[in-house]
């Protein structure tokens, strides 16, 4: 290969790569993406940004490292220094190499627990669904008294099927988890088995299912549309093949999805399902 051609090469393997930063998938991942998915929630979004931020102060205190690591090389090698300084203690500099690290880490600490409070505290639930992950697949449940009664299991499409709803492979779901955009959603996530993990990248939400553990998380979207993710957890053989997916629709989609998902996976003889949020 030439000069020229590598050239050539390396320029269309960086255009392919900085433009799938650019165009980040929104709801699953896209080829050559760099970043993170497209933020569809105010805790993604804070994310995000507190991650872009870490790199920059990251990159920019290697660089630093780098250059001093250069100057080191070039001043003090044996041939351009050969007569080696005695300093053995510098009180400026010992003072700096301490505040200046500490001073870096409290300026990433703050907005860290400020994202850690966001993630923690939950609002007040407009609704609550619970997630029941098994191996492997996952279970949904909604409460009698938002409208529900009634649960479901969510099982991988297979590829042929996947690709003939013109859904990604491996992500796509026969029973999708419905919600409704512009409601506050609090996950209540519990393992029925083994520990898994709950996790939507668009989200901003990752949470650990753990059995006789009920954890929760929560997310609020204004954007309408099918969102991915997967059990985050190395939870057995078959741990690629538990995805998740939300699709989010109108207050009224919802509401018409509700009374077809009674008639579709409620029974005569099932009792009401309660959460522990309203019990």
């Amino acid at each position: 290969m030439t000069r020229r051609n590598f050239g050539a090469t390396l320029a269309v393997l960086l255009s392919a790569c900085f433009a799938g930063a650019a165009f980040a998938g929104t709801g699953q991942p896209t080829p050559w993406q760099m970043n993170m998915q497209t933020p569809v929630t105010e805790m993604a979004e804070f994310l995000g940004t507190l991650h872009n931020s870490v790199n920059i102060v990251i990159g920019l205190i290697s660089a630093f490292v780098l250059l001093l690591l250069v100057i080191v090389v070039v001043r003090f090698n044996e041939k351009a220094n050969p007569v080696p300084s005695k300093t053995t203690h510098h009180t400026g500099l010992e003072i700096a190499w301490t505040l200046i690290p500490a001073l870096i880490l409290v300026a990433i600490a703050i907005p860290s627990f400020r994202l850690l409070t966001m993630q923690i505290q939950l609002p007040k639930a407009d609704i609550t669904v619970k997630a029941v992950a098994h191996q492997w697949y996952w279970s949904y449940e909604y409460p009698e008294d938002q409208g529900g009664g009634f649960g479901f299991d969510s099982y991988m499409l297979p590829r042929e099927d996947a690709e003939k709803a013109n859904q990604p492979a491996l992500l796509a779901v026969d029973n999708e988890l419905v919600l409704p955009a512009g409601k506050t959603v609090v996950v209540q996530v519990v393992g029925g088995d083994v520990i898994h993990n709950f996790a939507i990248p668009s989200f901003g939400v990752r949470m650990d299912a753990v059995p006789g553990r009920l954890n929760q998380t929560w997310f609020k979207t204004d954007k309408e549309g099918i969102y991915y993710g997967q059990c985050s957890r190395l939870c057995g053989a078959n741990h690629a093949y538990m995805p998740i997916a939300v699709r989010i629709v109108s207050a009224e989609k919802y509401a018409a999805w509700l009374t077809e998902a009674k008639k579709k996976f409620a029974s005569n003889d099932a009792q009401p399902i309660a959460l522990a949020a309203n019990e």
